[in-house]
């Protein structure tokens, strides 16, 4: 990948944040990057992008789970 000013791979960005290639991947393709193009397969970070939280349902696509309990209508006695 031709380098461009301001901008690193995803490789540097993941060993700048202490996490996996695939994380830093995974935040791309989610938009949880501002700045971030990609290119082909490879993306291209901007060096002062900060590092994404995390959350427990960041998958793309995937609709945050329904955690409360529901109480059953009848009661069996």
């Amino acid at each position: 990948m031709e380098k461009l000013n301001g901008y690193i791979t995803a490789k540097e960005m993941a060993e700048r944040w202490n996490v996996s290639v695939r994380q830093v991947q995974f935040w791309c393709k989610a938009e949880m990057i501002d700045g971030v193009k990609q290119f082909g397969k490879s993306w291209a970070i901007p060096e002062n992008a900060p590092k994404p939280t995390r959350t427990i349902n960041e998958k793309p696509g995937r609709k945050p789970k329904n955690r409360t309990i529901k109480k059953p209508d009848v009661f069996m006695t």
